[in-house]
């Protein structure tokens, strides 16, 4: 039996970010994925000679001196093909016929804004100050020496939804201000005022997108991790937990073969690691059903779009369009198409037009989940007719403001949180992980710790999703293995 000092299970962002730290400071890592991929949402795929993001589009805060430029220089991230967004516009929100434009710097994004909205110049500037604040303590709980308390309570147990209106009593101000906020699931009976502040003020730093994909990320951590001695094996699901000698756990892969570690570190959902988990090893039923209870976001339906040449203007910001009678705070599958982001691929050799975009609206299990039990590429008719729908929904919207996204499409292709389901284990095809809820935060944000003494917890179901959340989240994880003054140092 193979004996290592830490295995990681699953290799999204946070497995791989997590493999590399304890690599880096010289401990005999294997990262365990079952797919044939490494990645997780970072995976790419091709439709002909177009490549598509899974689930990756852009990030915030990658700019000099801002927190993911840190974290990222640490992984050795940064000389990846970056490409900026337009500073003046990063965002475009679209209700009904009128836009309004997000740009990056704190006081710039409260002027440009407050132009559409004179009378509330003075509201502006205080959120958009909140937000900086909010945002320049993101790394406090890495770099302080005090052991204060890795996130505000106070922000987790506050509502996001309550603080805008408390914010500005201006109705259609409140509905630009959260009409970038599909990078989130906007939930008015339980998103978290931190969530939401933190999220929204990485992208004010500023917007990137990544030429080539989200598959470079996993690409270059795989290949640094293997470099510094590490393993990364795919195709190698992990089936049972259990009990090994020396206070070491036993993982089982692909129910035959046997390793062991001192640490193991799940970057799969919770409920999915504990599902893991045989008597053997120390976890009270009450600790089960209260992960097993936690509800998760929403997935998203995204229509992959291949465009023919010279037909649809590449736009270097992104195109968030709501229905002006839509609740973006409830989403409600009834109501029809509420809102969607329209996000651009940035086009080869400079080229002014673009070759692909993606279409993204939220999208409940519920609606996909009469066909949980079927296989890939033999679901019923009626499932393809959804999917078909939804697009032509999708499509039909964005063209308002797209006039020649219509004729310019030369092949469509659709995802739905069913296939996030079966192509990357997402629990209920989630987007966002599990939803945190201001009113019970104790319950709903958890720590990598877990009553296994040795197995930990990372990735987007702790605290902060997306990009920079699981960045900070994997230096959490590890901090409990090589102490916080270690990686304090490092960082």
């Amino acid at each position: 039996m193979i004996a290592y000092d830490a295995i990681i299970i699953g290799s999204g962002l946070g497995g791989l970010q997590c493999g590399f730290i304890l690599a880096k400071n010289g401990m005999k890592v294997c990262v365990l994925e079952r797919d044939a991929h490494t990645g997780g949402c970072l995976q790419t795929f091709r439709r002909g000679n177009t490549l598509f993001d899974t689930g990756f589009h852009y990030v915030g805060a990658l700019g000099e001196g801002q927190p993911l430029h840190r974290l990222f220089r640490y992984f050795g991230l940064l000389d990846l093909p970056w490409h900026p967004l337009d500073a003046e516009a990063f965002d475009e929100v679209a209700i009904g016929d009128k836009s309004y434009f997000f740009a990056n710097g704190y006081e710039r994004f409260a002027d440009t804004l407050a132009r559409e909205f004179p009378g509330q110049h003075k509201n502006i500037t205080a959120y958009a100050a909140f937000l900086k604040d909010v945002g320049a303590h993101l790394l406090d709980p890495l770099t302080a020496r005090s052991g204060k308390e890795l996130y505000s309570t106070s922000l987790f147990a506050r509502s996001a939804c309550d603080f805008l209106n408390e914010t500005t009593g201006d109705p259609l101000l409140r509905k630009a201000l959260a009409g970038a906020s599909l990078k989130m699931e906007l939930n008015a009976d339980s998103l978290p005022l931190y969530v939401f502040a933190q999220i929204n003020s990485s992208f004010i730093q500023s917007a990137w997108r990544l030429r080539g994909g989200g598959s470079q990320i996993a690409a270059r951590l795989t290949e640094q991790i293997r470099a510094m001695g590490g393993e990364v094996r795919t195709r190698a699901g992990v089936t049972r937990l259990t009990a090994g000698g020396d206070k070491r756990t036993s993982v089982i892969v692909n129910g035959q073969e046997q390793l062991s570690a001192t640490w193991i570190v799940s970057d799969i959902h919770p409920a999915s690691t504990l599902a893991l988990v045989d008597e053997t090893l120390p976890l009270r039923n009450i600790y089960r059903q209260r992960i097993s209870s936690l509800a998760n976001t929403f997935g998203m339906f995204t229509v992959h779009l291949r465009l023919k040449p010279n037909c649809v203007p590449y736009r270097n910001r992104n195109l968030y369009m709501h229905n002006p009678a839509a609740d973006e705070w409830r989403y409600r599958p009834a109501d029809g198409l509420p809102c969607a982001l329209v996000s651009y691929y940035v086009p080869e050799a400079g080229s002014a037009c673009a070759g692909a975009l993606d279409i993204l609206t939220p999208m409940s299990w519920s609606e996909v989940e009469p066909w949980k039990a079927s296989v890939t590429g033999q679901r019923a008719a009626a499932y393809a007719d959804l999917k078909a729908a939804r697009a032509e929904a999708c499509i039909r919207f964005v063209s308002d403001r797209i006039p020649e996204l219509r004729n310019g499409i030369e092949s469509v292709y659709t995802s739905t949180p069913l296939s996030y389901h079966s192509y990357l284990n997402a629990a209920e095809g989630t987007a966002y992980g599990i939803r945190k809820d201001y009113r019970q935060p104790m319950f709903t944000v958890l720590t990598p710790r877990t009553p296994v003494p040795n197995l930990l917890l990372t990735g987007q179901n702790l605290n902060l999703h997306g990009i920079l959340g699981v960045s900070v989240t994997s230096f959490f994880t590890c901090s409990e293995i090589l102490g916080r003054e270690t990686l304090v140092t490092q960082l």
